[in-house]
């Protein structure tokens, strides 16, 4: 190819591209069926990596529940994502623990498969999340904030409750709301 040829299509390359961010990924839900994040665009979400067997899975779940009911799913949802790579915390098949949540959380946000979220097999949406955040999990209960454009806006160990990051939620939720209602 010639040089000046090449050259253009490297410079022309990235705005070729679309734009990468969360939505742009599609996952298999906690049933098996492909989705496309994209379902999301438009609203707020808390991504989060979650364990049936860890220290913080009583605490996260009643909380992330709350907030899924207090603020969903016209506006928000919590996406949770079940990953075993955190003290062997999430053994279950996907089918185990759909029940397990449902029946000990009566949780009702969307849930995905069980993941990697960290090294060479991690998932490529929670790969966008650390690159994007900087921020890497190292144990279950991970929360990546996204806002209604698919950037990240924030991101939170587990030592960090779900009621304290509640501000930055409904903050986010509050604005969204605002813009529909001036749109209209």
């Amino acid at each position: 190819m010639y040089p000046a040829v090449l050259f253009l299509l490297l410079l022309l390359a990235p705005s070729l591209q679309k734009e990468r961010d969360f939505y742009t990924f599609k996952v298999v839900n906690i049933r098996g069926k492909l989705v496309s994040l994209d379902k999301y665009r438009g609203s707020v979400s808390l991504v989060v990596n979650v364990a049936s067997q860890c220290g913080y899975t009583d605490g996260h779940y009643k909380a992330l529940q709350k907030l899924q009911r207090d603020l969903g799913p016209y506006h928000f949802n919590v996406l949770g994502f079940p990953c075993n790579q955190f003290g062997h915390q999430e053994p279950d098949t996907e089918r185990e623990i759909d029940q397990f949540i449902r029946k000990q959380y009566n949780v009702s946000f969307p849930m995905f498969s069980k993941i990697a979220v960290t090294g060479i097999g991690a998932n490529a949406a929670f790969k966008y999340l650390t690159e994007s955040s900087g921020k890497e999990p190292d144990w279950n209960f991970w929360k990546y904030l996204i806002g209604p454009d698919g950037k990240v806006v924030n991101a939170w160990g587990p030592t960090v409750s779900v009621e304290e990051i509640r501000p930055h939620i409904t903050e986010l939720v509050r604005k969204l709301i605002l813009k529909k209602k001036d749109e209209l």
